[in-house]
């Protein structure tokens, strides 16, 4: 059996774990959870995913993408992984019972390497999602939401702070290629694709803008990876 994932083919998170997939040659099979519908928050899916959110995955240990000490846990039963943004996490790392496939080091096993990805996704988590997420809603989600209406007051608010931390970024990635040194890891990629949805909505300039993020950007999005799922997982 396949990794199963939960999801909403165009849906961000759904993207960005069908990413992260490609990204390490894990194959998956996507369970659609029509969010149009509602069925994120039908009974039947809560008994699953609690929270009423997508995507979760459910991973067999016959697969052999969980690491030893969870096949022993969980012997040939599934494991829900339920948490959005935990998913991510969970299938970049190494997984021991089969050589490292796809791209390497998404999450660094080295000490200190491990420590300045968790920095960079820190810096990714406070300065970029926690601007371009609730932008996203004001701008892309709340129009198509009967009974809301975007605040262009606050959207404006939070672009003007997600230009400015892009500015940071500027000065960071004229030292090195990526956030967290040399190589790409998750960090980088978990950017990919609310950036993508802001530049739909007219803000590419927050990227373009900045000769060192711009370089950046372009390499990310040019990834094949993304290019297999961007328009839907």
């Amino acid at each position: 059996m396949v990794l199963k994932l939960y999801g909403f083919p165009i849906s961000t998170c759904t993207r960005l774990v069908a990413l992260i997939c490609k990204e390490k040659e894990i194959p998956y099979e996507l369970i659609v959870v029509d969010l149009t519908k509602g069925e994120q928050k039908t009974p039947a899916f809560m008994q699953h995913q609690p929270f009423g959110v997508i995507p979760y995955i459910v991973c067999f240990a016959t697969l052999q993408v969980c690491t030893e000490e969870m096949m022993m846990m969980h012997a040939l039963t599934g494991r829900r992984w339920i948490h959005p943004l935990r998913v991510p996490c969970y299938l970049s790392l190494p997984h021991q019972e089969v050589p490292d496939p796809g791209t390497l080091g998404l999450i660094p096993t080295d000490l200190q390497a491990e420590a300045v990805f968790e920095q960079a996704a820190s810096v990714e988590g406070t300065n970029f999602a926690a601007n371009a997420i609730p932008l996203a809603i004001e701008e892309v989600f709340k129009p198509y939401t009967p009974c809301l209406q975007t605040n262009e007051a606050r959207a404006a608010e939070y672009l003007a702070t997600l230009n400015a931390k892009l500015g940071a970024y500027d000065v960071i990635l004229g030292k090195q290629k990526y956030l967290a040194g040399e190589t790409v890891t998750l960090a980088d990629l978990q950017h990919i694709p609310f950036g993508a949805l802001l530049c739909t909505a007219g803000h590419a300039d927050i990227f373009s803008s900045k000769p060192n993020v711009a370089r950046w950007w372009n390499e990310l999005t040019s990834r094949p990876a993304w290019n297999a799922v961007k328009d839907g997982a």
